[in-house]
């Protein structure tokens, strides 16, 4: 039954992506999400940060389990549980995210910049056509382990309760998962569950891109340099597509004014890159889709 209804909830994302009149309407479930973790965030990062953290994150699987549950016992609680991952879910929004900043690139770095800022953190002041391009791919690559594979993964592998909690960590990750002063230790549990969650998603994703682009390549980057990135999990997905393309990503860039010296992944690969390769992406991305979507039909019907 589960993966009956996660595969019309892949197609029904593919198909829809993110209703703006819907959601210009009642907010998000990730805005909602969004919003219990600042509230979190104002009144819990104090004093014993990191109890305080732990307390949080075991709060907020807790609520997302029950949710979940409550929701699926409903009536029709089959069809609540499709729709609710579908929503979940983000191969359309993530696909209509990165091909606005090649279109954008065609009209030039200035364009492609303004656009590549609304989804990537670094710095973009500085960037050129190359670098613009490579932002662009390493954000396909790693939020379709993040939006698509992993939350597809959960609720798999625990239904509607499964992908909530899923969600709402790695919104917290992005949230409060940084080592600052303000949030190393409040936000400790956060990136660290994060992590956990996405071990096995993200080496699914590299696997899938390497599959979907039939690249031998792929699978020897993946294997010699996934372990480069400065995370434990977005370098396999990351190193996938870079062989899958045979494209120079990661590398230095600059945050908040500072230049960070990261190493690349697949050094040798071209560096000179622009609409074409991120277009290529997108494609990876769509057969990567195709794959999972034919995969739970299999599983569905046997």
């Amino acid at each position: 039954m589960t993966a009956w209804l996660l595969f019309c909830a892949l197609a029904l994302d593919a198909l829809f992506g993110e209703p703006r009149w819907l959601w210009s309407r009642v907010p998000h479930p990730a805005v909602l999400m969004g919003r219990v973790i600042g509230w979190c965030d104002a009144r819990f990062n104090t004093g014993p940060r990191l109890v305080n953290g732990v307390l949080v994150v075991m709060g907020l699987v807790a609520a997302s389990a029950v949710l979940g549950l409550i929701i699926e016992a409903l009536p029709l609680g089959w069809l609540w549980s499709m729709l609710g991952a579908a929503v979940l879910l983000a191969q359309k929004s993530l696909v209509q995210h990165v091909q606005a900043v090649a279109d954008a690139l065609r009209y030039g770095p200035g364009e492609g910049r303004r656009v590549v800022a609304m989804i990537v953190g670094r710095d973009t002041r500085e960037m050129g056509e190359a670098d613009v391009a490579r932002a662009a791919i390493e954000s396909a690559a790693e939020n379709f382990s993040d939006g698509v594979i992993a939350p597809a993964f959960w609720y798999f592998v625990g239904g509607l309760p499964g992908i909530l909690i899923y969600k709402v960590i790695n919104t917290a990750d992005s949230m409060i998962g940084y080592r600052t002063e303000q949030h190393e230790a409040f936000g400790w549990a956060a990136a660290r569950l994060d992590d956990v969650l996405n071990v096995v998603p993200a080496r699914i994703t590299a696997g899938l891109i390497a599959l979907a682009s039939w690249s031998a390549r792929a699978v020897e980057v993946v294997r010699t340099d996934a372990r480069l990135h400065r995370s434990p999990n977005a370098g396999w997905p990351e190193a996938a597509m870079a062989g899958a393309l045979d494209v120079a990503l990661s590398g230095p860039r600059s945050y908040h004014g500072a230049v960070r010296d990261f190493p690349w992944v697949n050094g040798t690969g071209q560096r000179a890159i622009g609409v074409a390769e991120i277009e290529a992406a997108i494609a990876v991305l769509w057969r990567g889709w195709a794959v999972v979507l034919g995969g739970t039909l299999l599983l569905a019907l046997f």
